[in-house]
């Protein structure tokens, strides 16, 4: 489970952790349902993605070592880029509308 405990949310009910350079690399690319994952890093760094075969827009948490939210991608879009602005430990991809519908904010503390 992914969980909000800043604002005591639920998030995601279940959710996949990639750690390994395979599962990190093929993400949520062919699939045809969006799920919940979480992409652990070393350390913090500045983490580009990209919605190269992902068929669906999805949401985006970046948190730092002690899992706080850095900064929020909301409706990211197939086929496109992005490069964010600071660096992250913990990346989680989330279906569309789950960073609105839980009220998700930057400084919240998130738990998985």
């Amino acid at each position: 489970m992914i969980a909000n405990k800043t604002r005591k949310r639920e998030i995601s009910k279940e959710h996949k952790l990639c750690t390994s350079a395979a599962s990190k690399s093929f993400g949520l690319m062919f699939r045809i349902n969006p799920k919940s994952l979480v992409f652990a890093f070393d350390k913090e760094k500045i983490i580009p993605l990209h919605m190269f075969f992902v068929f669906f827009p999805i949401d985006v948490l970046f948190l730092d070592r002690r899992k706080r939210v850095v900064e929020v991608k909301k409706n990211f879009m197939p086929f496109t880029f992005y490069k964010p602005r600071r660096k992250a430990m913990y990346v989680v991809e989330l279906p569309f509308g789950a960073v609105e519908r839980t009220k998700t904010r930057l400084g919240d503390i998130i738990d998985f």
